[in-house]
């Protein structure tokens, strides 16, 4: 298995999430990899079919534009994509292979409309075969816990998360997409490869059921 090597680059997690603009994914394989200081993160890499693997070539006026890339969008996405899997440390991985392959592309994901949309939807995918190729090993990891340097989540935003992981997958990635990613409906009927139709009944289901899920039982208890 391919392994991808972040080096020197911040774990993203909370306001920490991102350093220096300079702080670029740098890409190893094989032996090189054994190489990297300890500070470098690992990751291991799921093969999404799909994308084309090439040289990181990249000029400076390319760094840069990716580095300013990075530094905007890092923190988003991994709050996204948290939402969307409901597991802190899956979104991590998967923000930081998606950003590893955005960068091995740059010339060309730079000239899409969205270069956050390829990055969320590549994460997205690498989260989704990870969840369903390792429950036992993401079993082990919530048997031991966040890693120590995740976040502090609101008391909100840890309801709103698992009122989410309640819904169907259709229905969250649609509210999520909507509400957190600030996407149209047309945006996330795009994204999703579904009908309008579909993604605003969605939508309007998932609403519904998240009122449930989040009312408060003090004020339900003072209407009766």
């Amino acid at each position: 298995m391919t392994r991808t090597t972040l080096a020197a680059r911040p774990r993203l997690t909370g306001r920490h999430a991102v350093g220096a603009a300079t702080h670029r994914p740098t890409c190893t394989t094989g032996a090189d990899a054994a190489s990297v200081q300890p500070s470098g993160i690992a990751v291991r890499v799921s093969r999404v079919t799909t994308l084309e693997r090439t040289p990181v070539m990249q000029d400076r006026d390319s760094a840069g534009s990716f580095d300013s890339f990075y530094a905007a969008e890092a923190v988003g996405l991994v709050r996204q994509l948290h939402a969307l899997t409901g597991d802190l440390t899956v979104a991590q991985d998967c923000v930081q292979e998606a950003f590893a392959r955005a960068w091995e592309r740059w010339p060309i994901v730079s000239g899409y409309d969205a270069p956050a949309a390829w990055v969320r939807q590549v994460a997205y995918r690498l989260a989704v075969s990870r969840l369903r190729r390792a429950k036992v090993g993401l079993g082990l990891l919530r048997r031991h816990g966040p890693p120590p340097d995740a976040p502090d989540a609101s008391p909100d935003h840890v309801a709103l998360v698992t009122a989410l992981r309640s819904l169907p997958e259709a229905q969250r990635r649609a509210l999520v997409l909507h509400h957190l990613c600030d996407l149209s409906v047309e945006q996330v009927a795009a994204e999703t490869g579904t009908p309008t139709g579909t993604v605003k009944a969605r939508l309007s289901r998932g609403r519904a059921a998240l009122a449930v899920l989040l009312a408060d039982p003090a004020q339900e208890g003072s209407r009766g």
